[in-house]
């Protein structure tokens, strides 16, 4: 008997497409939103904590603190400037820091960011090498596995690196830069990098050959880890009547969010009158369906059916409505991502791509089959009630 109700229940809205059509729409479309939001900011925020991974403050040129932390911890942006080293050393050696790496970048490769840094660096993601070894001489060059693969480069392999982050038209043809090393997979930043040390990014300036002065040597940043607490309050004292700042990248980077937040949560807002929307629809159409067929659903009373059969026969249609636009959300939400992953890829090559469903997914699903059973169940209740001998009589 089970199956004939479910039976029932699928011919029903089989019977009025268009409507079914609408409230299957409305649901995967809000359902769809909701799920696309809940995965990007996952995934956003999951990176974000990544790549920020002990490092407590950034020290570098003065500017926008925000805008020192995407472009030295996140490689998103482009720099505030450079520092002269002679300055970051007094910070780097002060005893309030336990660990400090020295960042210096001015050039790319296919729009791949060569960065000037230390073994240290590699260490602090964990990242290991898969093919040769590290650099220890200036141009030669480790590189991340996203850069291997993409821009086909391996152990042996020699280019030519081009002035900016960007661009790739003032190449620098006098200096050729050797790959010694390729690093696994680390899904931190260091996979969309190439690696060598500070002398390399300085011996690419030199002009005709001459080296950079002592006093005149530069790094774009250094990332720092507090031994002391009070390293937060001391430090910034330290270089007060310097070009340098020091940001700290859980306070912008909370900042950021709760920005992105805001957009986040109007978005979600629409979405949720959207499937206010199909709640309305669900029920216009449950109800609709009710009351063109009460004489069959009188005439199937007289044949020995129960009303909790009528009535679950309708709360079945509801459940099949809502499973559909779940299901059909779900598959919204993953085009979604894929196509947001490959905007995001493109721009900052950051992957948004993993689809696997999340903890609150399944609660957004129950929440949407809730809906759509509540609003099969309020009309429904007048099946319950049905009178049937007058039903027949008006008939």
């Amino acid at each position: 008997m089970k199956l004939n109700w479910l039976y029932i229940a699928w011919r029903n809205l089989a019977s009025k497409p268009l409507s079914t059509a609408l409230s299957i729409a409305l649901l995967a479309f809000g359902v769809g939103m909701v799920s696309l939001m809940m995965l990007a900011e996952h995934q956003l925020r999951d990176a974000f904590d990544r790549n920020i991974k002990d490092i407590d403050m950034v020290l570098g040129a003065k500017g926008s603190p925000l805008q020192l932390i995407l472009a030295n911890v996140y490689h998103v942006d482009a720099p505030t400037g450079n520092i002269k080293l002679s300055d970051a050393r007094k910070v780097m050696r002060h005893p309030y820091v336990a660990e400090a790496i020295p960042l210096a970048y001015g050039d790319n490769f296919q729009r791949y960011r060569i960065v000037g840094t230390e073994p240290a660096y590699l260490d602090h993601y964990g990242a290991a090498l898969t093919e040769g070894r590290l650099w220890a001489e200036p141009f030669e060059v480790v590189v991340g596995a996203r850069v291997a693969r993409e821009a086909g480069l391996n152990v042996g392999d020699t280019f030519y690196s081009a002035h900016g982050l960007v661009d790739e038209t003032d190449v620098h043809t006098d200096k050729t830069f050797t790959v010694v090393g390729v690093l696994g997979e680390s899904r931190s930043v260091l996979d969309q990098l190439l690696l060598c040390n500070v002398e390399t990014v300085w011996g690419v300036h030199e002009h005709a050959g001459e080296p950079v002065d002592e006093a005149e040597r530069e790094v774009t940043a250094v990332l720092l880890k507090k031994r002391n607490p009070l390293a937060v309050l001391t430090l910034p004292n330290l270089i007060a009547d310097t070009n340098m700042q020091i940001a700290l990248p859980a306070i912008e980077v909370n900042r950021l969010t709760q920005n992105f937040g805001l957009g986040l949560g109007t978005l979600r807002t629409i979405a949720l009158l959207i499937m206010a929307l199909s709640f309305a629809s669900i029920f216009i159409s449950v109800y609709d369906s009710l009351l063109a067929r009460r004489y069959e659903l009188a005439l199937m009373r007289t044949m020995g059916s129960t009303a909790r059969g009528l009535y679950g026969s309708l709360l079945l249609e509801g459940g099949l409505l809502s499973l559909a636009g779940v299901l059909l959300g779900a598959v919204v939400s993953r085009v979604g991502i894929a196509l947001l992953a490959t905007l995001v890829e493109d721009k900052f090559r950051y992957d948004l791509s993993a689809l696997a469903v999340l903890p609150s997914e399944w609660l957004l699903g129950g929440a949407a089959l809730g809906v759509g059973l509540l609003a099969a169940a309020i009309p429904g209740i007048r099946a319950l009630r049905l009178d049937i001998s007058r039903t027949l009589s008006d008939a």
